[in-house]
């Protein structure tokens, strides 16, 4: 695998020409079906198992290196040169690719459910990509029974792939989630008998694989009896060979307060559950200031406090699938636009922005001004980034990854996901 960062003049034809791939690849590849032209700095992710470069007069091993994304001094090494050896045209060197440690993960995506038609092209493009699928959600109600979801066609067309449904509920209210609703189920165990019964029936007429609990906003004084749910559920779901599995918030330590915080136990759901999900990501988010929704030095951080308390094994990352777009300057109750992959890229080249890369959160950002003179920046993710965080995985030997969500576009993350990782099936 390659990255490419798109220099001034280069175009779709001179870069698949480069390396020695069709067009065709490289479009699907980087989803670039809608968009006008490359953008400078914009990053392309190439798929190529060696690329031969014939020297072109007047370049240099620093040229060649600019032009490929690539260190001089690793093209001098993979060829067997000195820093100071003379290169002439003609003479054929072999531009390494990204240097991979690969081995095998669990990834999981959440889907919020669209139309059958809708779901089922989302679930056809990436379940080769997919251990779990996971709809997003089954809400709990007050008296343990569940508001129905539209999930038919996602169950159905995952297992053509392999992919294992995890059912997710969830404690949403109207407006968000609930902790006076969560806290209702905690204290009854007659209403958490009638719940997972509940679960229980619809898990076997469906076909899911296994539970996921996505319990947030919760009062910080019900972290023990969140801790005694999910050993109830746990105890209750073994029984029938299903795993059970959980969403945590970001923390860097034992938060014990905070409606966001406080209810979640690392150490605790480390011991109870099979397996969590971190969801390592809005630290910018839609009425946040601007900065990258998942940077990498701040996973690093919530990183370094969970393998002290959950084993290794039982984490997967939370990768975004999101960016935003704010306007500037941003004042508080400010609320910034979301955008995917293929929309950022599409408001670059509207507007002729010139993408940066931020190697502190190692994501991609870019500035602007709309047509009505203001200004904006928008932050996403991209293949430098993708890889950042699968670098994270490897570092931290996790269990692997969870998107949020499915359906919005990545095309990038898929081959740098598949380059560097074999996918666990379990169905």
């Amino acid at each position: 695998m390659y990255i490419h960062i798109v220099q001034p003049g280069d175009t779709i034809w001179s870069v698949a020409n480069l390396y020695g791939i069709s067009i065709e690849q490289l479009i699907k590849d980087n989803g670039l079906e809608n968009l006008p032209n490359l953008i400078i700095g914009q990053s392309l992710v190439i798929i190529a198992d060696q690329v031969l470069y014939s020297v072109q007069p007047g370049d240099t091993l620093f040229s060649i290196g600019r032009k490929f994304g690539i260190p001089p001094a690793a093209i001098a090494s993979f060829n067997n040169l000195n820093s100071s050896d003379l290169i002439y045209p003609g003479m054929i060197l072999v531009i390494p690719p990204i240097s991979i440690r690969r081995r095998s993960i669990e990834v999981n995506g959440y889907i919020v459910p669209n139309t059958p038609e809708a779901d089922t092209s989302v679930v056809n493009e990436v379940g080769t990509y997919l251990t779990y699928i996971t709809p997003s959600s089954y809400v709990v109600n007050r008296d343990g029974s569940l508001k129905p979801l539209n999930d038919d066609a996602i169950v159905t067309t995952s297992k053509n792939y392999g992919v294992a449904p995890l059912l997710s509920i969830s404690n949403e209210g109207e407006a968000n989630f609930d902790p006076a609703l969560a806290h209702a189920i905690f204290i009854s165990q007659e209403l958490q008998n009638i719940l997972f019964n509940n679960v229980l029936n619809i898990m076997i007429t469906k076909g899911y694989y296994g539970l996921n609990i996505n319990f947030e906003r919760l009062f910080p004084e019900d972290r023990q009896l969140y801790n005694d749910f999910l050993r109830n559920a746990v105890n209750f779901f073994h029984q029938y060979n299903y795993p059970v599995s959980s969403a945590l918030v970001p923390k860097t330590y034992d938060i014990t307060t905070g409606e966001w915080w406080g209810g979640h136990d690392y150490k605790a759901q480390g011991e109870i559950l099979d397996f969590v999900i971190i969801m390592t990501y809005d630290w910018g988010c839609v009425a946040c200031p601007p900065m990258a929704v998942a940077p990498v030095n701040e996973i690093r951080k919530v990183l370094d406090y969970a393998v002290t308390v959950i084993p290794r094994e039982k984490i997967l990352m939370g990768i975004p699938f999101y960016g935003f777009d704010w306007t500037l300057p941003f004042v508080s109750g400010d609320r910034a636009n979301l955008v995917d992959y293929r929309e950022a890229l599409q408001l670059a080249a509207r507007y002729g922005a010139t993408i940066q890369y931020d190697t502190l959160f190692q994501a991609p950002f870019f500035n602007y001004v709309d047509t009505s003179g203001r200004q904006h920046v928008v932050w996403y993710d991209d293949a430098r980034s993708f890889q950042a965080k699968y670098n994270l995985v490897n570092e931290y030997n996790l269990r692997g990854v969870s998107y949020w969500a499915l359906g919005l576009s990545a095309p990038q993350n898929w081959p740098v996901l598949s380059s560097m990782f074999d996918i666990v099936k379990l169905i």
